[in-house]
């Protein structure tokens, strides 16, 4: 049976504002509980005018207080921003409140433009390289610093019996074979890289070398998924998204996922529809039984049971609307 999950952007919907995003995700997080979801992340964007998530973290905390039982985690925390040692603390502090239910979901990805990185690394010496800071990091969270390390006697606080659940996020065969020599679990964003997905997966399998983390090879893949009632409607709703990929590619300043009537309305270049048809290589939009064999199909050229959608609407109700669809479909067990 195939665990669907959910990365909520907080996507500011054309008209909206941040604030209104952010309480969005929150009923969001909730409704995805009581239909029986397996995971609901958040994601981590900078300088962003489309998309309110920036501290993924934070987020999570009020995310994981305002539910019970799904795992609440990140998609992800741009680690290279960051020191180790700060992340391991703030994720002990999130397991340590929330045992047992806590996904730290890792990426490299600035998250942003050139300018949100300065800002973010400002005054930063760098001097461990990523894979540097996962090999830290999984050992402050295990206890585990070798005694000769550069910080050896360090513990990061918290100290808990519990470690949260670790995935590593990427687009490329990269992350895939990085996941894989560090024995962390796997995440594809094939809503970023619509092509050879499925071929890094399976070489991440392939290649996984067991850890204090796991002793087996764990994997999922995020695509954009937009469900409606029929083909036909899930298609005009689809459209706010394809002109919102468009404007990202051609470098237009957004001012929110657009509404249905302004993507209609946009005078596509041919350029522009090639595109966004190449795009679809990378989104599920359909009525529920063209969705579910579509997502059927893909877990199984992923090879794997678990698959996280992205949706992204200009109104609530259809992103709700299509996760109640979803749930049905895939005969999730709602939570009471």
């Amino acid at each position: 049976m195939i665990k669907l999950s959910i990365l909520d952007q907080s996507p500011i919907a054309y008209g909206s504002h941040a604030r209104e995003a952010i309480n969005q995700t929150i009923q969001v997080a909730q409704t995805a509980e009581r239909l029986g979801f397996h995971r609901f992340w958040v994601s981590e964007h900078h300088d962003a005018s489309s998309l309110a998530g920036s501290t993924p973290e934070i987020l999570m905390t009020h995310l994981a207080a305002k539910t019970n039982t799904i795992r609440i985690g990140s998609g992800g925390v741009m680690l290279p921003h960051y020191s180790a040692y700060k992340v391991a603390e703030n994720f002990r502090m999130l397991e340590a409140l929330y045992p047992h239910r806590i996904d730290i979901g890792l990426g490299r990805a600035p998250g942003g433009m050139p300018r949100s990185t300065l800002a973010l690394q400002e005054g930063k010496v760098r001097q461990a390289h990523y894979g540097q800071q996962i090999d830290d990091l999984i050992a402050y969270l295990t206890d585990t610093l070798p005694a000769d390390h550069r910080l050896g006697g360090l513990s990061a606080s918290p100290v808990i019996d519990t470690v949260p659940e670790m995935w590593l996020l990427g687009s490329s065969d990269d992350s895939g074979h990085t996941a894989a020599q560090k024995g962390t679990a796997y995440m594809f964003a094939h809503f970023i890289n619509g092509d050879g997905g499925a071929d890094v997966v399976r070489s991440y399998q392939k290649h996984f070398k067991p850890s204090l983390l796991r002793d087996k090879p764990e994997s999922s893949v995020a695509i954009f998924v937009l469900c409606a009632d029929t083909d036909e409607q899930a298609e005009l709703l689809a459209s706010s998204l394809d002109l919102a990929l468009i404007m990202l590619v051609t470098g237009q300043r957004s001012q929110g996922t657009p509404t249905i009537e302004m993507a209609q309305a946009y005078p596509y270049s041919q350029y522009e529809l090639a595109i966004v048809q190449e795009n679809r290589k990378r989104m599920i939009v359909g009525g529920p039984a063209k969705v579910k064999s579509q997502i059927e199909d893909l877990a199984l050229a992923y090879q794997t049971d678990e698959v996280m959608v992205v949706t992204t609407t200009h109104q609530l109700a259809d992103r709700i609307h299509s996760h109640e669809l979803l749930a049905a479909a895939f005969g999730l067990t709602p939570t009471v």
